[in-house]
């Protein structure tokens, strides 16, 4: 079983990056499953809209996830309650509109895959507390028990926060990841129980730029001059970045971990 997990897709250069390479990803690594942090992913660089959603569906993904931008456009709350497909942070508000975790098929609808979206309290917008309704969900999706395989996308800003929850989901997951900063880090492995872990994936997008956002604009912004306007994404090529699980099927948990860096001017 291979699960890609690619992080937060940039603007227009993280989707045409993603139209571009995914489906070549998912055919030379026979990828079962696809998950991509969308938040980012509408022309502004905040917020999904339902037409990119039916695209990356389009395109081979299988489930969306998100975070702290998920509400950034207005009519996600109209249809996320209709595409369970589409998930927000379980720990946002109670009554909010979709839901923070979801049971779904392989491509090939041999197993049952469980997908948990959560967000860090740290320097984030406020939110319940990410530790006590991860256990909370941990009751509701067990692995070998009603799911094959289970993915954690943790959408945070606190490196701690985010290994912390690795460490607690070990050997109950099949793959925990941070997603949110937009540069990947080094540390891909596997845990000491057997869960697949790396505290962020990267952004697909255009890495010559500042987290994604056009880069003399922002140096503009951090100087404070005059003539710098609201933060705009950069549109230059993009690089799909994420990891590569090998999960074993008797088990759910990671038999083999990599990253994926495809594209653009980011070098794996």
């Amino acid at each position: 079983m291979k699960i890609l997990i690619l992080g937060d897709a940039m603007g227009l250069s993280g989707r045409l990056a993603i139209k571009k390479n995914l489906s070549k990803i998912i055919s030379e690594n026979n990828i079962n499953f696809t998950v991509l942090n969308g938040e980012n992913a509408a022309d502004d660089g905040k917020g999904i809209t339902k037409e990119i959603v039916d695209e990356f569906f389009s395109l081979g993904i299988d489930v969306i996830t998100s975070g702290n931008h998920i509400w950034d456009k207005d009519e996600t709350t109209k249809f996320i309650d209709k595409e369970h497909r589409l998930l927000r942070p379980a720990n946002l508000a109670e009554g909010s509109p979709g839901k923070g975790f979801g049971i779904f098929e392989s491509k090939d609808k041999k197993f049952k895959i469980g997908v948990i979206n959560l967000m860090g309290n740290i320097f984030m917008r406020k939110t319940n507390d990410v530790f006590l309704t991860a256990k909370e969900i941990s009751k509701k999706i067990q692995l070998k028990k009603n799911v094959d395989f289970l993915v954690i996308d943790f959408h945070g800003e606190i490196t701690s926060e985010k290994m912390a929850i690795g460490h607690y989901f070990d050997g109950l997951s099949t793959c925990v990841v941070g997603t949110h900063t937009h540069v990947p880090t080094a540390d891909t492995r596997i845990l000491e129980k057997g869960t697949a872990y790396q505290t962020d994936i990267g952004m697909c997008g255009d890495y010559n730029s500042v987290i994604g956002m056009n880069k003399e604009n922002s140096l503009k912004k951090f100087f404070k001059e005059k003539d710098a306007v609201k933060h705009f994404p950069s549109n230059g090529v993009g690089t799909l970045s994420g990891i590569i699980v090998e999960a074993d099927i008797s088990t759910g948990l990671a038999k083999k971990v990599y990253r994926l860096i495809e594209g653009g001017n980011l070098v794996n």
